[in-house]
């Protein structure tokens, strides 16, 4: 039998060969373009790893269904309203929402700042020294109710404290409270967006408050 080769031999025509050239130790093209495909996949993941933590910081870690998160988380976030307009300590108005960059840690309460005032103001004292390097991305604010003096000793002992005159009313508006108590019986916790995040119980545990601050700064990029 007579192949094709065999008859293109005969007339003196080479048999058709592929042109392509394979060069050793190059990839093929579609090789190249899936592992293209995967690095862009790989550089995106790593730009959004933020916002990922930000979103396992309030969407994972949560007070119930059985994660150990102690504070309430609040949902849906709740920014600081605009119109909350402070008086700091040098006597000049200025609008909460111009603290925003920094995770704040709240308490409400008269200027007088009885005993359980103290007790939260000592708390947020030492869960924000207790984040050594971190500390600095918090910020603790008193938000005083009225415009009395507060007591030499309580203004000498939280010099790290911004104590800030707001109105009572608007404060209520923004600051959810559980079912039975008030804004004044709890500690809040504001992101670096100025959004309401986290509530903590009235008569709080320190050392679980500093659990759940811990977590936010660890898991969270912003502030």
């Amino acid at each position: 039998m007579v192949t094709q080769n065999s008859r293109s031999q005969q007339s003196g025509q080479q048999p058709a060969q592929d042109n392509r050239r394979v060069i050793p130790g190059q990839p093929n093209g579609q090789g190249s373009w899936q592992r293209g495909r995967w690095m862009l996949l790989l550089i995106a993941l790593v730009c959004a790893a933020p916002v990922i933590a930000s979103y396992f910081t309030y969407y994972v870690i949560k007070p119930t269904g059985g994660t150990t998160s102690y504070g309430t988380l609040i949902s849906p976030q709740r920014p600081i309203p605009d119109s909350l307009v402070v008086t700091g300590e040098d006597g000049k108005p200025m609008k909460l929402a111009s603290l925003r960059g920094r995770w704040l840690m709240i308490s409400v309460d008269s200027s007088a700042c009885d005993k359980p005032c103290v007790t939260k103001l000592y708390f947020m004292r030492q869960v924000r020294a207790t984040q050594a390097g971190e500390r600095e991305r918090i910020v603790n604010v008193f938000l005083r109710t009225d415009a009395n003096k507060v007591p030499d000793v309580v203004d000498n002992a939280y010099k790290d404290t911004e104590m800030l005159i707001a109105d009572p009313k608007e404060v209520a508006a923004w600051l959810p409270a559980d079912e039975g108590t008030q804004p004044t019986d709890h500690i809040y916790m504001v992101d670096p967006n100025g959004n309401l995040m986290m509530r903590f119980p009235k008569d709080a545990n320190p050392t679980k408050i500093k659990g759940d601050v811990s977590k936010l700064l660890r898991n969270s990029g912003i502030g």
